[in-house]
């Protein structure tokens, strides 16, 4: 999919530049046709008019250093008789390729015109007992036309090659976002079928064998293992809701004045006993008066995810500490306890359904919680980041304070 999708990027692009070096070429071919056509009847013009036809020379200017003389030859015709009365072509008096030339043009009934089967243009004039007509070659104009022609085409040409290459590039860099996102969410839909498929297995089979025992014979037990992974199945479908709405980037709501003080001590004081009872005291310094713009409960969930999981994957018999202060214009909330984890996963710890710890299914939860914080901190403009060394890993919460 992602391969045809650059492809089409790489199509696209290329039809719009090739059309629009086509219409820049033509443009500029018919530009400088119609500039050499009208230089080469000005010039034309002027030699019709002189009264010494041996002496003008017809010349096009191409550029500073460039002249090119065109040939040509003017004829005086008298009824039946003509006469070459000047020019640049010798020989041509009383030749058939004289008669041809002028039987062609004369036919034509026009004042100017082309000659096409010896490659001249003429200019006609009367002037009462004779008729005057200047010619020019063509081939002249046509070979500069054809030289300047192929010059452009070997530009554009190699412009074409450049932009081939400069929109195979593109197509990688701009499809990459969209790469990452298919990747994540078929990511996310494996782990999901992973994490759905367990609590599944456990309800039908305690299904069947309710279905089975007779009434007398049905322990309580199945039907409450049935309700316990129901409850899972509920709060990972909530999870998986909450990401889905960060995720389709929608309008957040109206944040106003929030205390993240009282939303870090409340979820202190909720999280102290669930952290004596775990084996791993939770000692918080948080400083009073931290004001944010933002959502008071769902900033009370980023700490209460932050706490929940730093008391169940900390070290055993270590200490959790939550602290909150203020820096300069931000509001920084870190959460540590002990055990390091190692550096190459600390990026991965954001993705959904990831956990660092190896015995991934012996720990409660989905993986999830980090996610919806990370989401959390995003929408409120903050930034949440995963911190590991000296035997600690911390968790900084950073938040522009309310101006």
């Amino acid at each position: 999919m992602i391969q045809k999708l650059r492809l089409k990027f790489v199509a696209i692009c290329m039809a719009l530049v090739a059309a629009i070096l086509a219409a820049v070429f033509f443009s500029v071919y018919f530009a400088m046709q119609r500039n050499i056509e009208d230089l080469s009847r000005q010039l034309l013009y002027r030699v019709i008019q002189q009264e010494d036809p041996r002496r003008p020379e017809i010349a096009i200017s191409l550029d500073r250093d460039r002249v090119v003389y065109l040939p040509y030859f003017t004829v005086n015709v008298w009824g039946s008789t003509a006469y070459v009365t000047g020019g640049t072509y010798r020989d041509l008096e009383n030749t058939e390729e004289l008669a041809a030339i002028l039987s062609d043009c004369l036919s034509q009934n026009r004042q100017e015109g082309t000659v096409e089967n010896y490659h001249l243009r003429y200019l006609r004039r009367s002037n009462g007992l004779y008729e005057k007509l200047a010619f020019v070659d063509m081939s002249m104009e046509r070979a500069m036309l054809r030289e300047m022609m192929a010059s452009y085409l070997f530009i554009g040409g190699a412009a074409l090659l450049l932009l081939l290459a400069a929109a195979v590039l593109l197509s990688w860099w701009a499809t990459r976002p969209v790469e990452q996102a298919w990747r994540q969410q078929r990511q996310f839909l494996s782990d999901a079928s992973h994490e759905l498929k367990t609590p599944l297995t456990v309800i039908l089979s305690n299904a069947e064998m309710l279905d089975t025992a007779s009434l007398e014979d049905r322990p309580a037990r199945w039907a409450d293992n049935i309700r316990s992974e129901a409850r899972r199945m509920k709060t990972l479908v909530e999870e998986m809701l909450t990401l889905a709405r960060a995720d389709s980037m929608a309008p957040a709501a109206v944040f106003g004045q929030a205390s993240l003080s009282e939303a870090a001590e409340d979820c202190a004081l909720a999280f102290d006993p669930v952290a004596f009872e775990a084996g791993k005291p939770l000692e918080y310094c948080l400083a009073e008066n931290i004001c944010v713009l933002g959502d008071g409960e769902k900033l009370r969930r980023l700490v209460s995810i932050l706490l929940d999981n730093a008391i169940k994957y900390g070290a055993p018999g270590g200490t959790v500490t939550l602290t909150l202060e203020r820096r300069e214009r931000q509001a920084v909330l870190t959460v540590s306890n002990p055990g390091e984890i190692p550096e190459e996963e600390l990026p991965r710890l954001f993705q959904r359904f990831y956990r660092a710890d190896v015995s991934r299914g012996e720990q409660s939860g989905f993986g999830l919680g980090l996610s919806i914080a990370d989401a959390i901190a995003r929408e409120h403009k903050g930034a949440l980041r995963a911190e590991s060394g000296g035997g600690l890993t911390r968790f900084v919460f950073l938040l522009p304070l309310k101006r």
